[in-house]
């Protein structure tokens, strides 16, 4: 496969990335017979078909998996690189990608992304809301943001906030209503709003500190959500007890619209990270973002 060409390899990765070569000809802006010549000389130097292709879909074969696995840093690394010797003579430009769970474009994202827009207004930037847990470096993602430093190999780690709990609170009425509950135990005899994650379609576990260890708390159940909004709306209502990270629920505590439950009670987390491929800070692009999300985490949410 010594023949192989930069050329032939981003190719091959643009295809994975949007699955199909019609796509990928969109994004590198080519004509798709020329993606698929490029495809089929990539594939006769290596000796093996790299996709099963079906008039409906066009999937990794074996040999594809792992060539995909195998060059895709390389590839996002010697892209970076050249991007950063172009950067040398010009103003930020071009797109910039980064996912983000809902919550935290809610609380996070959603103040300050306007600001970045207006600062840089050669840069586009393409925002996807997801709970899933992304791999950047697969999906063709700049950047992501998670709770926690634990990342994969080839990444780097940037702190956004402090860490942060999981509060549960509900309404003046709701308390006044039903009483409010002394000890984990007494959750039994309240409603929950529940939470369910839209890509693993499974609830959120309900996580409370308890004599020094983690407990799961089992609660009868207000109704299921899968949308941070629906949460907040449904327990504002009255409906039950809800659950959310401490930084969304901080200005309807202080206005009095909803109070805290069982505070002693909570979990914490680690702060919100920002992470991203190695070397793809060179890139001015992805640079100048990097530092006004790290800039806007210290002054906001003392990371």
């Amino acid at each position: 496969m010594k023949g192989a060409t930069f050329n032939q390899l981003m190719i091959f990765q643009s295809i994975v990335q949007e699955g199909s070569i019609r796509g990928a000809a969109r994004k590198l802006e080519m004509a798709p017979p020329s993606v698929s010549q490029a495809l089929k000389q990539l594939e006769g130097q290596v000796g093996l078909p790299l996709f099963n292709r079906s008039t409906r879909r066009i999937e990794l074969t074996e040999a594809g998996q792992l060539l995909h696995e195998r060059t895709a840093g390389a590839i996002s690394t010697l892209d970076y690189a050249l991007e950063s010797v172009q950067d040398l003579s010009e103003s930020p430009s071009g797109k910039v990608s980064i996912t983000l769970p809902r919550f935290v474009f809610q609380f996070f994202l959603k103040p300050i992304y306007a600001e970045f827009c207006q600062r840089y207004p050669d840069i586009q930037l393409e925002i996807s809301v997801s709970d899933e847990a992304v791999n950047i470096l697969n999906e063709g993602f700049d950047m992501g943001i998670r709770f926690g430093d634990r990342i994969e190999p080839g990444m780097v780690a940037r702190q956004l906030t402090a860490p942060m709990r999981e509060a549960l609170f509900a309404s003046p009425d709701y308390l006044e209503r039903h009483g409010c509950p002394d000890f984990p135990e007494s959750l039994q005899q309240h409603k929950l709003v529940q939470y369910r994650f839209i890509a693993a379609n499974q609830l959120a576990p309900l996580l409370l500190q308890h004599q020094g260890q983690q407990i799961t708390v089992q609660m009868p159940l207000a109704l299921v959500v899968n949308d941070t909004d629906a949460m907040m709306d449904a327990t504002l209502k009255g409906l039950g007890i809800g659950r959310m990270v401490t930084p969304m629920v901080t200005d309807y505590f202080q206005q009095g619209q909803l109070l805290p439950v069982l505070e002693q009670n909570w979990t914490p987390y680690p702060g919100l990270y920002l992470y991203f491929v190695q070397n793809s800070q060179k890139a001015r692009r992805v640079r100048v973002l990097i530092d006004f999300l790290v800039e806007k985490g210290k002054a906001l949410y003392g990371a």
